[in-house]
Parts: structure tokens; sequence; C-alpha cells
């Protein structure tokens, strides 16, 4: 008996096998050709606990397929030691993804970019004698085989492949290596050929892709990554056109301004895509989430990682470009068979005005796209007159009634807002944090030497990934300089100056264990120049310089060769009796090194530390500060964040757990934001942006599995470079009004969150209103009842939906093509005078 179930079981696994193959026009999944929308959710950028709401909310937001990197250096931190466990458990990732319905793409790489510390390779690696990274070299080929098969292994255990009955669709070997493959001459196209190689050896029975590869070798699929791939075409007939990276916003650095990319340009470049002949379109990010711990790179990458995606940082819907997104997702899924099988035929209106014809078994769909940065467009089309806006794509899935428009936006403008923590035992002294503190003891009382082991001492400055493996940020270079001790020695007599070349990016001088100054790179200049008074005594002065990255290089060609830390020269400076400069240059001293910050070493971040910590006295812009306090865990589902404002620059720990780096002292240039942003035109990262003046970054999140159940929580602060604790504050992150303009003919949908209703409806009118969310005004003419009709739908609701058309909100005596109706609501907590 034990033996039919099993073969019965055998049978229900082989059923359940999909095959995945591919042609010209689209992905096939047994036989039957699909276009596919999908997104990136790089699951160490959450938890494990944030994975099914995330995942849900893509489904819902019409995604077939959720793709992610596999982090190398996460997985293996340290040679031959992995870990799968918390949010790097890959394995429960795809599992996830596989109980929502979904498929996946997995970027096994391993070299992912990604704006992720050394692009995700382990800095051990660097450290292999004879290596040379992304090119023909036995040593990297060796170890990059010895990761991938470790990957292809656990998925093969775990049946995750497609063909083996699991959600994984598509693999990924390198990535974006054509950009760069020129600077490895011969040696990079042998490499090209190897990874090829290595993909197809694994045999798991699904396509794999080199994305940025023209050379890609058959049968590898070559994809596109960029603002806009419509133009994009594979190197072969018989691939389909893929787009690996549909960046939704762009990534933050400190001292930078905040970037956006709007709702309506991101659906203009996917509905290019599909208009000339897309299959397949991942969003990169469709949740962009939080660089935890130093895993963010760069340089000076910030530790959140929003990307201003359709999903926010913390899992919220990113409105409207999530729902702006679902509606044009729900078109093209409409026309799918259209799109995959028919023939396509061109017309080029001129002044960069195309429509576009599918006919396939007696059906057609067609799109209207206007390419022009601004001219709108008239055009006869099928004897009937369509107007197309600037920059926008009109989809007409019978060719004749426009279903879609990428200019206009039909959902709602979720403005959010970080409401006060209103923990479980706070009753109004939610700020009034009491703070314990301890300075760094980087030196010993005794002595003055520097705290920690001597990791190795040479008669040379080397490189910090040398010397750290990427263990710490922090790095010390100590060494000694003995002057005679005489009345008429030069160096104790007249004043010296320490001049540093370092490699940055961030450096503290000391010497003889007093504070001499401190300096960050800046303006994208990670090399630069420090110089200081310094005083140095007769006899032995040790000179301690203490080097800090933030965040090591992602991209580029040799990016894994860039020196890290203080590379020299260096010099000790003064004048003679004449007024010669003397130099002394200490470059080729013996320096010892020792690693990381002694906090950091011994744990100060851990919970159960609680020995040598002060409790009056508290010090304010003072480095090498550790503070600490206790909150209460804010009530409710929300989000929860951290404001850091008023302290400088550091790391935070949150019940043990590394939020990531802070530095909100760093502000962005106070130019070139604009509170409006015009959609049309070429996107680029500098295109709209907001926060100029203010930190970069400021609000800090804490996922809530990082909350202790008993309510009592514990945040450690390790101040580097100076700042206060006090306006330190914890709030949850919420919908605070919603606001929309949407088109006549559509539904509008107008919802807060699960615990909120529709408290007040400050605006409503249905006719021509002007300006936008938060300045909306009446036109001349407008439907006489909308803001009670709107009221009577809608107070008191988590939700409603609204006909926008003049017979369920009246006549607007406006005579014009498309009414609209613009709304301003609040939502707020439920009460009890309101029912859900």
């Amino acid at each position: 008996m034990a033996s039919y179930v099993g073969f019965l079981l055998l049978l229900f696994m082989v059923a359940k096998a999909m095959d995945v193959s591919y042609d010209g026009r689209a992905i096939t999944f047994d036989g039957k050709r699909k276009i596919l929308f999908s997104g990136s959710i790089h699951y160490p950028r959450s938890t494990a606990e944030m994975w099914p709401s995330l995942i849900k909310k893509a489904k819902e937001g019409g995604l077939d397929v959720i793709e992610t990197y596999v982090f190398w250096n996460a997985h293996e931190p340290h040679y031959r030691q992995y870990d799968f466990t918390g949010n790097l458990d890959l394995v429960r990732f795809i599992k996830t993804v596989q109980n929502e319905g979904l498929k996946a793409m997995l970027r096994i790489g391993p070299y992912v970019c990604a704006e992720w510390n050394y692009g995700g390779f382990p800095v051990w690696l660097h450290n292999i004698p004879g290596i040379e990274f992304r090119t023909n070299n036995p040593q990297f080929e060796n170890e990059m085989k010895n990761f991938t098969t470790l990957i292809v292994d656990m998925m093969n255990h775990e049946k995750l492949f497609a063909s083996q009955g699991g959600p994984i669709i598509l693999a990924q070997i390198e990535n974006e290596y054509g950009n760069i493959m020129s600077s490895y001459g011969d040696d990079g196209k042998q490499y090209v050929d190897w990874c090829a190689n290595l993909a197809q050896s694994y045999q798991i029975g699904i396509p794999w892709v080199m994305c940025q590869q023209d050379n890609a070798p058959d049968p590898m699929l070559n994809s596109c990554n960029g603002f806009y791939c419509d133009q994009f075409y594979p190197n072969s007939q018989n691939k389909p056109k893929m787009w690996t990276e549909n960046w939704t916003g762009w990534f933050k650095n400190w001292g930078g301004q905040i970037p956006h990319r709007t709702a309506e340009d991101v659906a203009f470049a996917v509905a290019r895509f599909f208009q000339f002949g897309g299959t397949y379109q991942n969003y990169y990010m469709y949740h962009g989430g939080t660089n935890f711990g130093r895993t963010s790179g760069g340089p000076y990458i910030t530790t959140s990682y929003d990307y201003d995606a359709p999903l926010d940082e913390y899992g919220n819907l990113n409105q409207p470009k999530w729902g702006h997104l679902k509606k044009l997702h729900e078109v093209l899924k409409s026309i799918e068979d259209v799109l995959v099988h028919g023939h396509r035929r061109d017309v080029d209106y001129g002044n960069m005005v195309t429509a576009t014809i599918y006919n396939y078994g007696g059906k057609s769909a067609c799109f209207l796209g206007n390419a022009n940065n601004s001219y709108d467009a008239t055009i006869n089309f099928q004897n009937n007159q369509y107007n197309v806006s600037a920059w926008s794509v009109s989809i007409l899935p019978d060719c004749q009634q426009e279903a879609y428009s990428t200019a206009k936006v039909n959902v709602q403008t979720s403005v959010m807002v970080k409401k006060e923590n209103e923990g479980a035992d706070n009753d109004d002294e939610s700020y009034n944090l009491n703070w314990h503190w301890r300075y760094e003891p980087f030196k010993q009382m005794k002595n003055g030497k520097i705290h920690g082991n001597v990791a190795l001492s040479a008669p040379q400055l080397l490189d910090q990934k040398v010397v750290t493996n990427g263990t710490s940020d922090y790095l010390w270079y100590i060494t000694s300089v003995n002057v005679d001790d005489n009345n008429d020695n030069i160096w104790t007599k007249k004043d010296v100056k320490l001049r540093i070349n370092t490699n940055g990016h961030v450096l503290h001088a000391f010497v003889n264990g007093k504070h001499a100054g401190s300096q960050y790179a800046q303006n994208g200049q990670y090399q630069f120049s420090f110089e200081t008074d310094v005083k140095l005594k007769g006899g032995n002065n040790e000179i301690s310089l203490l080097s800090a990255t933030v965040g090591l290089p992602n991209y580029g060609a040799f990016f894994d060769n860039v020196e890290v830390g203080i590379g020299g020269p260096i010099h000790l400076v003064t004048h003679d009796e004449s007024g010669d400069e003397v130099v002394k240059n200490i470059t080729q001293n013996v320096w010892n090194y020792k690693i990381g910050l002694h906090g950091e070493n011994v744990k100060h971040y851990h919970i159960k530390n609680t020995l040598g910590w002060f409790t009056t006295g508290l010090p304010t812009d003072r480095i090498f500060t550790w503070y600490k306090t206790k909150f209460n865990s804010p009530i409710g589902n929300d989000p929860v964040v951290v404001d850091l404002s008023g302290l400088g620059k550091g790391q935070a720990w949150v019940n043990g757990n590394n939020i990531g780096r802070y530095w909100p002292s760093y502000l962005a240039d106070e130019n070139g934001c604009s509170p409006t942003c015009d959609f049309r035109g070429a996107y680029t990262s500098q295109k709209c942006v907001t926060g100029c003046g203010k930190p970069t970054q400021q609000w800090y999140h804490v996922p809530r599995s990082f909350l202790n159940d008993d309510d009592e929580n514990e945040l450690v602060l390790f101040e580097e470079m100076g700042g206060h604790p006090f306006n330190v504050k914890f709030s949850t992150v919420t919908i605070g009004k919603i606001c929309a303009n949407a088109y006549e003919g559509n539904t509008l949908e107008l919802s807060c969150n699960d615990d909120q209703v529709i408290s007040e409806v400050k605006f409503a009118s249905f006719g021509q209103p002007q300006g936008q969310c938060g300045s909306f005004k009446k036109s001349q003419c407008e439907a006489p009842n909308t803001l009670q009709n709107l009221k009577d739908q809608c107070l008191g609701k988590s939700s409603c939906s609204v006909q926008v058309s003049e017979k369920s909100l009246g006549s607007t005596g406006c005579n014009v093509e498309q009414n609209r109706l613009a709304v301003e609501a609040v939502c707020a907590a439920i009460v009890s005078n309101y029912a859900k």
C-alpha cells in the first residue's frame, strides 16, 4: 500500500512540473505564451515577517513574478561559513512566493550591484591570492562556481525550479557585465562563455538570463535594464524581448536630495515596451526596503532603499504609482493573446507620434503613442479622432475605445504621515526618553594606547579591505614617532601640521590620545587630503588614525580594486628657523592595525550589556559616544520608524538588531527642488527631487518583528561625529489624507488603512477643478452637490467606490470632452462614532 501511495505521489509531482520555454514572441508555460509582469523584492531588505504581506500586495497589484537577487556576502560572510537564517532564509522567501501563487525569477549573479555593499561580493574574496574578479581567472571562477552551485543545489533539493513543480521560471547568471566587458578584453569574452557554460551545466530545466549582455551566447537570454527599453531588441529573433530592470525611481545618497519618478512616466515606459513587442517586464524595485546593518554600498548609499517603488520602504502602497500600474496590468492582460500571437503593424504620424495595431484571431488591439515631450497630438486613426497627450500612450483594447492612458491617473494619491508613538504603557511621556550613555573607550586609561588587539603590523599603509575582511566599517592605523627630547628640537618648539591623504571615506585623527580633527568625503570625492595642527612632545608620540568606510563600491569595471582606507602619503610638517618647510614622511613607518571599535567588539549594543553606563551628565556634541534608552512598542500594526534628528553620524540598534547607519547631520544641497514635477520628457535621477536643505534621511525603519512582545525595547546609538539624542522619537507611518483627480468614465476607489476611516471630505468638485492635492480649486462649472455626494458615499468608511460620471454625480454644465473629479479627504483612526 505504501509503495502505491508513493507511486501516486510521484505521479502528482511529475504532473505539477511545468515546462518553461521561449520563442521570439514570449516566455511559454506548458505551451501557452504569456506576457509577464514582475517586481523586484529583495528578501534581505525586509524581514521574513513582512514577506507574505509584500508578496500579497504585489499580486494584488497585478504581478505574475517576484524577482530577487541572491546576496553572496550575506550568505557567506566568512569563508565557507554560511547563513540562511531570518531574513536570509532564501528557501522560505521563494516558498512564500509560491504560496501566493506567483512565479519567481532567481538572479543568482552572484555579482548583484544593487547598491549593496561591494556589489554582493564577500570582502574575503578580495584577499585570495592571485584573484581577479569577473574575468577569466581560475581563482574567481572556482569561488563563483562554489557559491552558485550551493544555491542551485539548494533550490533543487527543495524542488523549487518550475521543472520540478516549483515557482522559479527564470534564473540569471552574472549581471550587467556587458556594460563593462570591454575593460577586460578577450578575458572578458571568455568569462561570458564560461558563465553561460556553467549555467547550462546545471540542467535545471528553465531558461537562463544574462541582462545587459548583447553577446549572450545561445541559449542564454539577453535583456535590457534602464528607465526605457522600448527600443531594445534581443540578439536573436528566437528570443523574447525582456526588460529585467525598469527603474521605478532611484536610490538616495548621503548628502543628496530625494529622487522621485512619476507614476505617469513609469506607466508610459511600460506601455511603450509592450507597444513595441515586449513580453517580460520587471520593476526594479517593486519594494525597495531597508539596508539594515552595514549592507548599503555606494559609497554613501543611504540606509533607506525606498527607491520610490510601488510599495514604499515600510510596505505601504505608494499611491498613485501602485494603483496606476495595476490598472495598466489589467488592460494589457486583457489583450494578452493578441499581443503574443498577433501580427503587428506600426503607423508613423510624425513628430514622434505612432499607432501600433495587433491583429489575431479576428481580434485587434491598438496603442496610440506620443513620445514628444511637449506636443499634445490630435490624430485621425481608423476614421476616429483621438487626443494623445505629450509623453503618453493610450491603449485601445478593441482599437476603438480608450481604456487606459498613461497620462491620466485615475487612482488616489495617499499622503503618508508620521504619528507620534502611542506606546501601550505610555500616557503622555512618549518622548520623555531617559538616556544612558558611555564614552567609546578607544584608548586605555593606563597608557593611552588604543584598545584592541593588533590584527597585523606592516611597514606600509594597507587597503582597509585587506585588514578588516569587511567585518567592520572602522580600522585603526597606529604608529609612533620619536622626537628628541631637547630644547632645540623644532618638532616640539614649532607649530606642527599633520597631513594625510586618504581614500576615506571618513577620517578621525588622534595624537597622543587627543582628538586632532575629523573630516569626511563630500561631493562624490572619496579621496581627500586632511590637514590639522598637532602638538608633539619630546620622546615617543603615538599617532592613531581611525578610517571609516560608508559602504564599499558596488559598480563599475574593477570596482573591487578601488582602495579604501588611508593610502598616504602621511607627513608631519613644520618649519626651521629660517622658515623653510621641514617634512617628516611617516608613510613607511611600521603601522599597527586594529579592527573595529572597542564598543563594537564587546557589543555595547547588546540588550544584556548593562554595566558601565551613566545616567547623569549626558554629553552632547561629542564624538565617539554611546547612547541608549528604553521605549514602548507603538500600538497597532502600522510600520514603526524612529526620528534620529539632532544626531550626527553613526549606527543604531533596536534590541540588538542593527537597523543601519544614520547620518542626519549631512544635509542636501538647497538648490534644485520643485514642489511640482512634469512627467513629460525623459527621466533622470535629478529631474524630480525633494528634500533640498534637509537631511537625506531623517526617519529609520524599525520592523515590528524587531520589537519585544512585552513592549519594553532598547535603542542603542553609537554617535561617531557628535550630536545629541534629545529629538529622538518613535512614530508610526500611516495615511494622513487621500486625494484624487480622476477622469470621467472611471470608478474612483478611495481607501484608508484597515484601522482607519474617512473622517472628513475637505474638498470635492466634479467638473474642471484646478490645482493639486492640498490646493484644489473649483472651476466655474461643476456638479453642484458633489461635496455632499462624496460625504454620503464615503464618510465613516474605510473605503468607498465613486462612479465618476454625470449620472452618478450630476450634470456639470461644462462644455468639455471629459469632466474630472477632484477629491481631498482625511483618514483617521477608527473611533466610536464611525462604523468601519
